[in-house]
């Protein structure tokens, strides 16, 4: 006997939410769907009325999902926004290039504006070259800290009032995961926040999808004949993100709510005022968001520009005890070239 939505429209249910357990038919699901995100912009005042918003666009599933709901909602509720799309290109050859090409179909699809920023004009360096600096371990530190730095430099560019990003509820359940095991105090309390700036002049970033299951992003796109790019990564398996992502996976299987109750954990969690908590302003170099000075970007290219790709990796004594070296032996080669100049 087939299975019936359990809204009682009468149709015939086609899947069983991740997110639920509730037996829904295809146009049931699409409406719940977008209904959540909508509840979710609503809910946290994510917008107002003629913002500017740039959709951080990968031309992966979340983005493209993202970019095609923040379209369809704001024309069905009258949201008042201007929509654009911001890509970075990293420089990752098999991978970006192509991924690329898919966000150029969704600007023509969605009719949205769409910059593309690399990393070599605005950092001189390509992933793959910062690769063949650093090894396959630790490149994804670089990847992280210079996309999101590139993503406020484009948005700054562009004039927009905030991004959208495509974190959806597993992301998140994973950083939490990733920031306890790592003892990250200071990222465990902003990495749920669904809304986050660092100041008046900073531009907000915002994660619509947040309470969206991945899976149900895949079967979101699938209904909808989305087109997007699956290629993972090629650098991506070495990252520390990917353990915790299948440590939650195992998680899930057991009990399909956990990702949920992750998010909501992280959501109160409260610390001792004791415990020390880095403040967030600007780079006294670059003029970014940083909470440290200067900030990882800067740190990061620093080392790379000087031949020590790992300066940054690690804590901060021991980058210090690198400049210092590498300082000591730059003193030690002008002094030995000085003297052969003397004869």
């Amino acid at each position: 006997m087939p299975v019936l939505c359990k809204t009682g429209c009468g149709n015939k249910a086609i899947i069983k939410r991740p997110k639920t357990g509730d037996p829904l038919c295809k146009e049931c699901f699409l409406k719940a769907f977008e209904a959540e995100v909508h509840h979710t912009i609503v809910q946290n005042s994510l917008f107002t009325p003629g913002n500017v918003v740039a959709i951080a666009a990968s031309g992966g599933k979340d983005s493209t999902v993202l970019a095609y709901v923040m379209k369809t909602l704001n024309q069905r509720h009258n949201y008042g926004l201007k929509l654009v799309l911001l890509s970075i290109d990293e420089g990752i050859t098999g991978y970006r290039d192509d991924s690329l090409e898919t966000v150029k179909k969704n600007r023509d699809d969605y009719e949205m504006p769409l910059k593309i920023l690399s990393y070599e004009e605005l950092y001189g360096w390509t992933m793959d070259r910062i690769v063949g600096e650093i090894g396959r371990s630790n490149n994804c530190t670089f990847c992280g800290v210079f996309r999101r730095q590139a993503l406020d430099r484009g948005a700054k560019l562009l004039g927009v009032d905030c991004i959208a990003t495509g974190h959806n509820a597993d992301d998140i359940a994973e950083t939490v995961l990733m920031n306890i095991l790592r003892g990250d105090t200071a990222r465990l309390r902003r990495c749920t926040d669904i809304k986050t700036t660092s100041g008046e002049d900073s531009i907000a970033r915002v994660k619509p999808l947040k309470y969206a299951y991945e899976k149900e992003i895949v079967m979101y796109a699938h209904f909808k004949r989305l087109v997007y790019f699956s290629t993972e990564c090629v650098f991506a398996p070495n990252a520390y993100r990917g353990h915790a992502r299948a440590f939650l996976k195992d998680l899930e299987r057991i009990q399909p709510s956990v990702i949920i109750d992750i998010i909501h954990s992280g959501e109160q969690l409260a610390f001792r005022d004791a415990v020390k908590v880095p403040k967030r302003g600007t780079c006294e170099r670059c003029g970014f968001v940083s909470s440290q000075q200067p900030c990882k970007a800067c740190v990061l290219l620093e080392g790379l520009n000087k031949g020590l790709p790992r300066l940054g990796i690690g804590k901060k004594s021991k980058g210090e005890r690198m400049m210092a070296e590498h300082e000591k032996q730059l003193v030690a080669r002008l002094n030995a070239h000085s003297v052969k100049n003397d004869f």
